[in-house]
Formats: structure tokens, C-alpha cells, sequence
């Protein structure tokens, strides 16, 4: 937990220095945007939709995280913005966490674990390591987006209906701030409970969902600051 909040804190520090001289610049343009045009927080699949069985799921959130670590270490070597660095060490830190978490609980049970990436991951690790420089570094911030987005909506798949509307009202109001999720905070603003179930393993692999959301929304909400950093060529 402690290396976690230092490196939040190193994500802060390095994202507030380079947000702080673009916004002397943007205040204007930024303030005049709709709160709409920032996309929404939170995941598209609605909890309780799109239900897979427990290893389409495990095998899936496996991928996901395995593509998250395997970006985010050629982040490490590549990106020129050090945010960006501090950013995908972080990810890395904390996907191995839920990946780790995950195939224990897959462990001994009849749910085979991913030995590698899907085509689609393949290729988009493929098309990344071709990029260099300020390139590289939109395009690694843009999958990091757009992978958190979907893995938000599939783990609300696993989650209780009630307890993510909640969660979503409470953190509608953090969402229209440009001000990075604070390291110090507690993560979520409300309890997100799993679905229910009375089969113990699907319950366990809905308690790790449950507990696996708020760190992906407070990822995909840094994501979404650090893409407004880095979208725009220098001049």
C-alpha cells in the first residue's frame, strides 16, 4: 500500500508541474468545454450485463492485465514524458497485484489461465514498439485509455447493480475535475459490492472484481489527464 501511494504521488507531482504550464495556456479553451466532451468516468457495460462464465471472465481479465504490464514496460524504455514513465511503473505495480490476485483464485479450480496475449493485444503491442518519441507517447497514453475503459466495463458485469449506481453518483462530481485523483484519498467514494452468487469461486472471482474497479477508474481517470498532456504535437 505504501509503494502504491508513493507512486501516486510521483504521478502527481510530475503531471501537476506539466499541467500547470498548460494550463496558463488552455485555461480559456479548457473551461469552455462541455463536461461531456471528457467522456465518461466509468465503464459502458452496466453491472449484471454481458455476463460471461467464470473462465471466459478469468481468461479475459487475465489478457487485459497482461497487456497493461506488457505496454506500460515498453512505456518504461520508450516514452519521452515522465509522467508518463512514473504512470506505467504504477500500472505495472498494480496490475501485477490483480493478475496475481486473480490466478490464485483461478488456481486448482477448472479455469485455465492465458499463457499469452490474444491477436488483437499482439498486434497493438506490435504497432506500439514501431512508434518512438512524442509518438510513442500518445499512442501508449491513448491504448492505456482505451484498455481501461474496457476493462471497467466488463468487471461492472460482476458487479451489484445498486451498490455501482451509487459509486458512479459519487464520483461524477471527481470526473469533472482536472485535477488528478488524490494518492492520499480512499479510492472509492462508495462501497462497490459483487454480485451475488452461490457458487464460492464465482463469488470470489466477484469479490476481486469489486475490489479491482476503483483502482481501474482512478487508472483510467489519470490516463484521461495525461492524454490532455501529451495529444498535441510540440511546436
Amino acid at each position: 500500500m505504501k509503494r502504491t501511494c508513493r507512486a501516486w504521488l510521483a504521478v502527481a507531482a510530475v503531471v501537476l508541474t506539466i499541467g500547470g504550464c498548460a494550463n496558463t495556456q488552455d485555461t480559456k479553451t479548457a473551461g469552455s468545454k462541455p463536461p461531456a466532451d471528457r467522456g465518461a468516468a466509468v465503464g459502458t457495460g452496466g453491472a449484471g450485463a454481458d455476463v460471461k462464465s467464470d473462465a471466459e471472465f478469468v481468461r479475459d481479465m487475465a489478457i487485459k492485465n497482461m497487456a497493461a504490464i506488457e505496454l506500460s514496460r515498453m512505456a518504461l524504455d520508450k516514452a519521452t514524458d515522465a509522467a508518463l514513465k512514473a504512470f506505467a511503473q504504477l500500472l505495472i505495480h498494480d496490475h501485477e497485484a490483480a493478475g496475481s490476485e486473480l490466478k490464485r483464485l483461478a488456481s486448482g479450480r477448472s479455469i485455465e489461465w492465458p499463457a499469452q496475449l490474444d491477436d488483437n493485444h499482439r498486434d497493438t503491442a506490435a504497432d506500439l514498439a514501431k512508434k518512438q518519441g512524442a509518438e510513442f507517447d500518445r499512442e501508449y497514453v491513448k491504448a492505456m485509455v482505451q484498455g481501461h475503459q474496457d476493462l471497467a466495463a466488463k468487471l461492472e458485469s460482476r458487479l451489484d447493480v445498486q451498490s455501482l449506481a451509487e459509486w458512479k453518483t459519487a464520483a461524477a462530481g471527481r470526473t469533472q475535475s482536472t485535477a488528478l485523483p488524490d494518492p492520499k484519498a480512499a479510492l472509492p467514494d462508495t462501497q462497490v459490492r459483487p454480485n451475488k452468487s452461490g457458487d464460492e469461486t464465482t463469488m470470489k472471482i466477484n469479490q476481486w472484481a469489486a475490489d479491482t474497479y476503483p483502482i481501474t477508474q482512478k487508472h483510467l481517470d489519470t490516463a484521461r489527464i495525461l492524454e490532455n498532456t501529451v495529444k498535441k504535437p510540440s511546436t
